[in-house]
């Protein structure tokens, strides 16, 4: 089966095709780089980098463009309270989250544009909407873009401009001919620091946040390119928003896929500051490694929503430490060379080409693991390791993995075997094997005799 996509423009899977065979660009909103990156945004990242790595494994060239917003209202309010310049705080956070990406294994993008070094292409796509009608100047010295004079707005969303002005509210004071027109241009506010203004033909001011995205990609992947991507909740205002720029100015398709990644939730329920459930990758790389975090994010599809919480994340660690301690007992064959025709290659195959289904995939590799236990087959241990690797996990030495982390010592690990035994007697089975799952992720293997438990390393 050839590659298939949900596209969220069409709402229908599609074939992948292309614009220039053997090619494909793609183009992933990023961050907006005021504070470290959270669970949300290794979410997004992760997605893509899903997809990213997979066309590669395909054969295509890819040409992939993950921008970076260093100017925005959050960046210069937080710059402010640092008491440092806007691009100190930009390159640190740059640099922290690439570190953090890092961690995680995401690979680095083709291009990772900064926005504030496209604003002359910002500004000469302005200029084309002014031309052609579809942007205006607002009283304030703000360029606003005319919603009602771009046909089909609302076509990627779904909303139609009757269902927008059912909630729209009158935008006072804004200088707007219309609440429901965004803005292109902003024009410099009194007192703001001197690195958030840039010169323009409309005066001292900086860019909207949707007219950087359109300007960036049209520089770098060209007027029309092959997959764009982002965050569900980017679906509507920002995409939508790119989508009538971009087409307004070119008089072209914009982009053939659109590609949306689910929400993330903490314990079912919305990451938030408020409720005390937020969590940056910085936290989570205290408590678990970088690969347990890759893989747990790798076993929900990137469409379907994203449940983090510390009991998910151990069983993603329980079930990557078993199939790290299958290719510790056998190792995998080095001479094997990954047939694609083979059943396991081409079933994993079938389920990448079917919108990146990663659970499909993974279910694969756990399937070789019972065939190389059961059959001590180094060529069935190989391909675990061969078809990981184009998701980028089980690179590492086994027993590297499985003895890294926080080391326990004795106390707590007959600890937790008497909590298991605990366990075994209440009949708490599933809290018995939750135990001994995470005792194998330390590199712990217990044995069971009529003497009693025993621990040995693994």
């Amino acid at each position: 089966m050839s590659l298939q996509i949900y596209n969220t423009l069409t709402r229908r899977v599609e074939p992948f095709l292309p614009l220039e065979p053997g090619h494909v660009r793609m183009y992933v909103c990023g961050m907006t780089i005021y504070d470290l990156c959270h669970m949300g945004h290794a979410r997004m990242m992760m997605a893509f980098d899903v997809v990213y790595r997979w066309l590669r494994t395909l054969g295509y060239r890819v040409t992939y463009v993950r921008n970076i917003t260093d100017i925005e209202d959050k960046i210069i309010n937080r710059a402010l309270e640092r008491g440092i310049t806007i691009r100190a705080l930009t390159d640190e956070m740059i640099a922290a989250m690439r570190q953090d990406l890092a961690a995680i294994g995401t690979a680095p993008p083709t291009h990772e544009p900064r926005a504030t070094d496209y604003v002359p292409q910002m500004l000469s796509m302005i200029g084309t909407l002014e031309a052609k009608g579809l942007a205006y100047r607002a009283p304030g010295g703000d360029v606003n873009f005319a919603v009602r004079k771009f046909p089909g707005y609302g076509k990627l969303s779904g909303k139609s401009i009757d269902d927008l002005r059912a909630g729209e509210r009158v935008a006072v004071g804004e200088g707007k001919d219309d609440p429901l027109d965004f803005v292109l241009w902003k024009a410099a506010k009194p007192n703001e620091p001197s690195d958030a203004q840039y010169p323009s033909v409309y005066g001292p001011g900086r860019p909207g946040w949707h007219i950087e995205c359109s300007a960036m990609s049209c520089a770098l992947l060209g007027e029309q390119f092959d997959i764009h991507g982002g965050g569900m909740d980017l679906q509507f205002p920002h995409h939508e928003n790119e989508i009538a720029q971009s087409e307004g100015a070119l008089g072209k398709p914009f982009v053939r896929y659109w590609l949306h990644n689910g929400f993330l939730n903490v314990d079912n329920e919305k990451m938030s500051k408020s409720l005390g459930n937020f969590f940056t990758i910085r936290d989570v790389l205290k408590r678990y490694d970088g690969e347990t975090l890759r893989f747990f994010m790798l076993r929900t599809h990137y469409r379907s929503p994203f449940n983090f919480s510390d009991a998910n994340l151990d069983d993603a660690r329980a079930a990557l430490a078993r199939l790290y301690t299958t290719m510790q007992s056998v190792p995998p064959a080095e001479s094997a060379q990954l047939d694609w025709s083979a059943k396991a290659p081409a079933a994993f195959r079938a389920a990448m080409n079917d919108d990146f289904n990663t659970p499909g995939a993974l279910a694969v590799l756990f399937e070789l693991a019972n065939e190389a236990n059961r059959t001590r087959d180094g060529q069935a241990s190989a391909q675990i390791k061969q078809l990981a690797a184009t998701l980028g996990f089980l690179q590492q030495a086994p027993q590297a993995w499985l003895q890294g982390g926080a080391a326990l010592d004795g106390d707590t690990i007959q600890a937790r075997i008497a909590a298991r035994a605990q366990a075994k007697h209440d009949k708490n089975f599933a809290e018995a094997d939750r135990i001994r799952d995470e005792l194998l992720t330390h590199g712990i293997v217990l044995k069971d005799s009529a003497q009693g438990t025993t621990w040995v390393k693994a």
